[in-house]
């Protein structure tokens, strides 16, 4: 592989607390580097912003809820569609692209890993059998534990020794990540037509909370020494009034002591935006954005990503099932719903997000209220919950409204329901706007820590070498007066580089690599792993209708993976 040295870049490397210094960039056999020979390639991006590459910390790109998508959204997958050409397949779908489109359109924007943040373990290999058909950008699957039967079962006894061991074998069974949590008891009770509100109702039959589960699953991430915290989305997901849901979620926790060297929290809100509502129905709502960020400023244990509403049609889905029935109450379209069963479930269903709807314009004002009131960028990650506040295309979009108040302003007047951003959230009072470098630690630096990553989010000499250039110079471009100039650019990177390898040049794909897919190994449990199997078998074989050794995910369907390893406490 080719030596290069990407020649008086404007950096901005927050982890390397790097800010707009003008200083080259060398990467060697797909490693950042401090030296390379004479025979280098130079890359001339004098003026250039350089950053590591991006970061998705929370999205849905690959799994059953997409394919269920495409399939009963034959509208969607007509937009969005580019003709193939010498390097790259056809792609279609705008809210829910294609497998290879969806690869291509990271590496346009100088991504280089994204999180798919739902995956059913009943419908793993599918997952995995998606994730080798996307392109170009590493892939980290979390697993859905929040309304697993032996889950639920293990939390209402207390056996969390037991319960770390059934989430160790369960990673290795998966391929996944880390501990991922949708409507706690929520999911569970929608099998029984219902739904739980608030994170002290019980689940039907189980009797267990989900503040117990949430508490158990935790405990159970601390003593694997996982290198993501538990990803919580939490009960009450877009209701008025939810916002004390929210804060007590995150407060349940506090008290448990983290166990990892390589990330600061011990739990992690998922699109933040969708649970920070206050009032008591759509008629008297209002933005809880000022609580919700005040506790995430006095409490470090805390990161969130935003889940940006973007003001697109797009396509909810998500395995908080009943909320979804919510929503196609609520909305009127056509609703899919997909029980999985001991597991989990989900639903889908289209959603307008218009300037011109009194909601969408609160929602949107909600997420920018939080990116703007929430002081620390190490603790805030861009997401807009890919699809479900709109496509992942949007970020340099969203890039633009955090970095220039002028435009957020243009945007509440052009609303055709003002008084509903206005009025209903602080986003009007606010006028900080964001800098390069805090846009590099949303998009880049927060998430890689967050998630314990040792390999990426950084220039760090031996981290790999996932690097985007934009054709931006910091030092002749006021963001706050050019926002679509900003747009443009972090829409369509200068250069993407990953492992090394130069994909996307002037904005386009030039070159096209399997993806791989991240998964924890935990060592040192493994008797008490064979002694939970053999506990968990008989009600596996009785509830379950696939065999047990149809439900593993073997190591051909992760061709290119790259295993973190961890020693669990014992």
């Amino acid at each position: 592989m080719m030596e290069y040295i990407l020649k008086n870049g404007i950096v901005y490397d927050p982890a390397n607390n790097v800010a707009g210094e003008k200083k080259d960039v060398m990467f060697k056999d797909g490693k950042i580097v401090e030296n390379v020979s004479s025979d280098a390639k130079v890359l001339d991006v004098t003026d250039k912003i350089v950053m590591p590459a991006g970061i998705d910390p929370h999205a849905h790109v690959a799994g059953p809820k997409l394919v269920v998508g495409r399939i009963y959204r034959p509208e969607d997958s007509r937009k969005g569609v580019v003709a193939p050409n010498e390097v790259c397949r056809p792609e279609s779908g705008f809210s829910i692209p294609s497998c290879p489109a969806t690869g291509y359109r990271y590496s346009r924007m100088g991504y280089g890993t994204v999180t798919e943040a739902a995956m059913p373990p009943l419908e793993a290999k599918h997952t995995h059998e998606e994730i080798m058909a996307i392109p170009n950008i590493d892939i980290t699957p979390l697993p859905l534990f929040g309304n697993n039967w032996f889950v639920m079962q293990y939390a209402k006894e207390g056996q969390i020794d037991e319960l770390a061991a059934f989430i160790s074998a369960w990673l290795k069974i998966t391929k996944g990540y880390g501990i991922k949590i949708v409507n706690p008891c929520g999911t569970e009770a929608w099998g029984w037509g219902g739904n739980v509100h608030g994170i002290d109702d019980p689940a039907p039959y189980f009797d267990v909370t989900g503040r117990e589960v949430i508490r158990a699953l935790s405990q159970a991430n601390e003593m694997l020494g996982l290198p993501h915290s538990i990803h919580v989305h939490p009960n009450d997901l877009g209701h008025p009034g939810n916002f004390p849901t929210t804060v007590n979620t995150l407060d349940c926790v506090k008290d448990i002591e983290k166990n990892s060297s390589v990330r600061n929290q011990t739990i992690h809100l998922t699109h933040a935006q969708f649970h920070s509502y206050a009032g008591n129905s759509w008629r008297d709502v209002e933005s809880g954005a000022e609580q919700v960020a005040d506790y995430i400023n006095k409490n470090k244990h805390v990161t969130c990503d935003i889940g940006q509403i973007t003001l697109d049609e797009t396509t909810t889905m998500t395995a908080d099932g009943p909320m979804e029935f919510d929503l196609h109450q609520l909305n009127g379209l056509k609703w899919a719903n997909k029980d999985i069963e001991l597991e989990t479930g989900s639903g889908i269903v289209p959603f307008i997000y218009s300037g011109k709807a009194p909601v969408p314009s609160f929602q949107w004002g909600v997420g920018l209220e939080l990116f703007l009131r929430i002081k620390d960028p190490w603790q805030v990650c861009l997401t807009t919950d890919h699809p479900n506040a709109g496509p992942f295309i949007r970020y340099p979009r969203i890039i633009s409204w955090l970095m220039s108040a002028e435009r957020r302003q243009e945007m509440m007047d052009n609303l055709e329901v003002r008084v509903w951003s206005y009025k209903r959230t602080g986003l009007g009072t606010l006028d900080r706007e964001y800098d390069f470098n805090e846009i590099a630690t949303i998009t880049r630096a927060s998430a890689a820590k967050i998630y314990g990553y040792q390999d990426r989010g950084e220039l760090t000499p031996g981290y790999n070498a996932d690097i985007a250039v934009y054709d931006l110079n910091p030092n002749d471009i006021d963001p706050s007066k050019e926002p679509a100039a900003i747009e443009h650019a972090f829409g369509n990177a200068m250069y993407t580089i990953k492992d090394g390898q130069i994909l996307v040049k002037d904005g386009e794909v030039v070159k096209v690599v399997p993806s791989h897919t991240l998964w924890t190994n935990v060592q040192g449990l493994e008797e008490q792993e064979k002694a939970v199997m053999e506990k968990v078998m008989p009600a596996f074989r009785r509830f379950y209708t696939v065999k047990f050794e149809n439900y593993q995910v073997q190591d051909h369907f992760t061709p290119n993976p790259l295993i973190t390893t961890v020693q669990a406490s014992k």
